[in-house]
């Protein structure tokens, strides 16, 4: 297939252009670069550098690449910023969103692969959390995603477009040549390589008192190449399981303590660690159920151990110190 990558210049929509591309699609990758790093774009793919709101761009795109499905992975997505300044949230997920949708009914598009998020659920009612579980967003961020689940609902009902929802967990990891570079960086385990490569950098944990086994937030985490396999095993499975939501995570907690030393582990860096109080709105524990994904999706994560994960990271970390800039 040919295959539209929305924010496939990004950390995660790169690994969906590599797993794409070892399965044999073609990919053509529409990113604004805001977020994203052209020096993610792996040879053999397109580029087209676009705007989600520019809708005309999608549809010259679709045109020109003869496109056959998307995969939607564009978003903002920086937790903190979606409470303080929805607006944008609101615009570049939803609305953009919208557009895409558009540009894919002018010219005849049918299937799309939605990344979604866990962040729909908000503080889980239980764990391990279940697709069919109450979601009840705790910031812009997930009400925008779910907003667009929702959308991809009716689109479907209506107008025939085939949609498949991946609400992933804690995405983490590397592939020999694609890494992760946020900036700013708010995640877990880039920031604490960060700490390994730098001793000047102080990590910093928030919350020591959580009910866990040692006082520290527990999350589930999964490779990305493993996210990026589920995302094309729904493409060639859209016409079976369109109108599905899948929980992608590897069903094993780990908590922000056990990847600290999960990390000196695998860098043999000290790693020095400030304890800070806990962050408003942070659950103790968030793990999945991902028997649906195993049992619907024929998908079982991996590269799941964290020892794996993290030793994958720091590899490319050791080679991109400052990330697509060095």
């Amino acid at each position: 297939m040919n295959v539209l990558v929305t924010g496939g210049a990004g950390y995660v929509g790169s690994g969906v252009c590599e797993a794409l591309q070892q399965a044999g699609h073609k990919v053509v990758v529409f990113d604004s670069l805001v977020q994203g790093h052209k020096e993610a774009v792996l040879p053999g793919a397109a580029l087209v550098i676009g705007d989600l709101a520019d809708q005309r761009a999608l549809k010259d795109a679709m045109t020109r690449y003869a496109i056959d499905a998307v995969m939607h992975m564009a978003a903002e997505t920086v937790v903190a910023y979606s409470v303080s300044d929805p607006s944008r949230y609101f615009h570049n997920n939803v609305l953009g969103g919208i557009n895409l949708l558009e540009a894919m009914r002018a010219q005849g598009v049918k299937r799309i692969v939605f990344s979604s998020s866990a962040a729909v659920y908000g503080e889980p009612a239980r764990t391990p959390i279940k697709e069919e579980d109450t979601k009840d967003p705790v910031n812009s961020y997930g009400e925008t995603k779910l907003i667009f689940e929702q959308t991809l609902r009716w689109y479907g009902r209506a107008y025939g477009i085939q949609h498949v929802s991946m609400r992933y967990f804690n995405v983490a990891g590397a592939s020999e040549r694609l890494g992760e570079d946020h900036r700013p960086e708010t995640h877990l385990i880039p920031n604490v390589l960060k700490a390994a490569l730098d001793p000047a950098v102080r990590l910093q944990i928030f919350g020591s008192d959580y009910p866990t086994k040692d006082g520290s937030c527990v999350r589930d985490y999964v490779h990305v190449k493993d996210i990026a396999q589920a995302h094309e095993l729904a493409l060639v499975a859209l016409d079976r399981l369109s109108g599905e939501a899948f929980n992608l995570g590897s069903g094993v907690g780990y908590s922000n303590l056990e990847v600290v030393a999960a990390a000196r582990r695998v860098t043999g860096k000290a790693i020095p660690v400030e304890m800070q109080p806990r962050r408003a709105g942070d659950p103790a524990v968030l793990l999945t159920s991902n028997e649906k994904a195993a049992g619907e999706l024929h998908w079982k994560p991996a590269h799941s151990g964290i020892d794996e994960i993290i030793s994958s990271a720091w590899q490319w970390f050791s080679r991109h110190p400052k990330g697509y800039s060095a």
